[in-house]
């Protein structure tokens, strides 16, 4: 009798596992995204323009399936540290579903953490992208971020300054670097103003003009430096020497000081990204006294007058959930004409979706800018920008050509600095 009742209590026990098991299974798998109780995360920075746009797209979303945004602000280093600590460490618990990417990183992580993130090739078509940025967010052929912001360039001149100094609008349109620095000349003996602003330890105007060659510090696999036999990095190097040489430029130490250069009346122009826009436009005082003209170009063979200048964009890691995430991004940021009215009106985010840019939106005159129509003159530009493999180590040769500038800034030879800096990076990103 005892037998029967020990039998009877052991099957009651497996059948008790089993339950638990099946219940087990049941919650993980109910648990597909990344947030609690079935959100979708979202690592993302800057709460006025990114997660705004993402607050946007929530609205905007009309999927089949329910999707409900859990986003976590996080600053952009902080982001990169999570990622690289989570990434290398092989296990993906506590990842995000998506996550924002500035455009220069992106290509170290894809290739850094080639099973970390989902291939969205099904999802969008990466035909309705502008060209530059499917070279930054895709590898071996694979769509894996969702284009955003676009980081493309113009140059904001001031048209009182150009005019006292003799010039006009048109004379500054689409030249190179070194008549820009020949004008710079004229108007600083004419206006006493400086022609532009540079923090000496930011490469940023550095980079913009390699791009308009189509040309970046490593080779087209991402990870060959090319700096020593780089012709547009040389000719690149010489243009930020002879503006300095010229007496033209106002330097600055930080961000505040950089926007203060501008909003003060000290500088002529400004060479940089649309996303200065809204700093320019906070001296309301300097209403109608700006345009903005095409990016100069280096004078280097198949040189064009647009460039790029920062820029990020949505990838989606490879856990639970990452097909709802998926079809959100390709249902707002991937599809959505009209939403793309609302985001660059409310937000002043220029997208990368090329559908978007024949909306009325983007064709309203600025009357801050005398009345142009700055947003379809930057999406004309953008279709311009030459597609460039930022590689896998941007800031790591950015960080080495700051400091050989200065050597060269202090009279070290070019040749001698450019192989000096190869040869640093050569060691440094083996």
């Amino acid at each position: 009798m005892k037998k029967i009742c020990y039998s009877l209590v052991l099957i009651f026990c497996l059948l008790a596992l089993v339950a638990c098991s099946s219940d087990g299974e049941e919650t993980s798998s109910s648990g597909e995204s990344g947030g609690k109780d079935g959100a979708t995360t979202v690592w993302a920075w800057d709460p006025k323009f990114n997660i705004a746009a993402l607050e946007m797209a929530e609205e905007y979303y009309d999927g089949e399936e329910k999707v409900e945004l859990e986003i976590i602000e996080n600053a952009q280093e902080d982001i990169i540290q999570k990622l690289n600590t989570g990434l290398s460490s092989g296990t993906m618990k506590g990842m995000p579903n998506i996550v924002l990417i500035e455009d220069y990183r992106a290509q170290s992580f894809l290739q850094s953490y080639p099973d970390a993130f989902f291939d969205i090739s099904e999802y969008i078509n990466p035909d309705d992208f502008a060209p530059y940025k499917i070279a930054t967010t895709s590898l071996d052929g694979k769509q894996y971020g969702l284009p955003f912001d676009s980081g493309v360039t113009g140059l904001y001149v001031r048209t009182d300054y150009l005019e006292e100094a003799g010039y006009t609008v048109e004379d500054l349109t689409n030249i190179t670097w070194q008549e820009y620095i020949e004008i710079g000349k004229e108007v600083k003996a004419k206006t006493g103003k400086d022609m532009l602003t540079l923090d000496p330890n930011n490469l940023g105007e550095l980079r913009i003009m390699i791009q308009t060659a189509g040309a970046w510090y490593v080779e087209e696999d991402g990870t060959t430096p090319y700096i020593a036999e780089n012709e547009a990095l040389k000719k690149a190097f010489k243009i930020y020497k002879e503006m300095m040489d010229a007496n033209i430029v106002k330097i600055n130490s930080d961000w505040s000081q950089f926007v203060a250069a501008f909003n003060s009346g000290d500088v002529a122009t400004v060479p940089t990204g649309n996303w200065i826009t809204p700093s320019v436009k906070a001296e309301a005082s300097q209403s109608g006294k700006w345009a903005v003209v095409p990016t100069p170009k280096l004078s280097v063979e198949d040189s064009v007058n647009a460039s790029n200048l920062g820029g990020s964009s949505f990838y989606v890691l490879n856990i639970d959930g990452k097909e709802k995430a998926a079809k959100f991004l390709a249902n707002t940021f991937g599809s959505n004409t009209e939403f793309y009215q609302e985001l660059v009106t409310e937000i002043g985010a220029i997208g990368t979706y090329l559908p978007a840019a024949g909306g009325e939106a983007y064709n309203q005159p600025d009357e801050f800018f005398g009345g142009q129509k700055i947003i379809a003159d930057f999406s004309e530009w953008t279709d311009s920008i030459k597609g460039v493999n930022y590689g896998m180590h941007t800031y790591a040769i950015d960080d080495i050509l700051s400091v050989e500038m200065q050597n060269y800034l202090d009279g070290k030879d070019l040749e001698t600095v450019l192989k000096d800096a190869q040869a640093q990076a050569e060691a440094q990103i083996k």
